[in-house]
């Protein structure tokens, strides 16, 4: 199998279309309608901890870790690992959901 072809930009040649232009052409419209249908990984980090192996080997049922978050804090949300905004954790009917509290323009991450 080849690789793909590369343009000037180092990018895959597929991608020419997302790149400068009129972002109002019926081409990039298109492109853009693609991008849209990609999954993407949304999540909120409530806090983490640092412990030694042995502390981690002494934990069971019941134990509490205190994590490097205060409690009301805005919780850092993040998209595929980049962090894009904040928000807070809520309860939604039978789970947990997620209100945004700021969140940054994500056309920031388009090509």
């Amino acid at each position: 199998m080849s690789e793909p072809s590369l343009s000037q930009s180092g990018m895959p040649d597929a991608f020419d279309d997302l790149h400068g232009g009129d972002n109002g052409t019926p081409h990039s419209r298109d492109a853009l309608r693609l991008l849209a249908r990609i999954p993407v990984k949304l999540t909120l980090e409530v806090g983490s901890v640092t412990l030694m192996l042995s502390e981690l080997l002494e934990l069971g049922p019941g134990s509490v870790l205190e994590l490097d978050r205060s409690a009301g804090t805005p919780l850092p949300i993040k998209l595929n690992g980049t962090e894009v905004g904040t928000g807070e954790t809520v309860v939604s009917g039978d789970s947990y959901g997620l209100r945004i509290v700021s969140l940054q323009d994500l056309s920031d991450l388009a090509p």
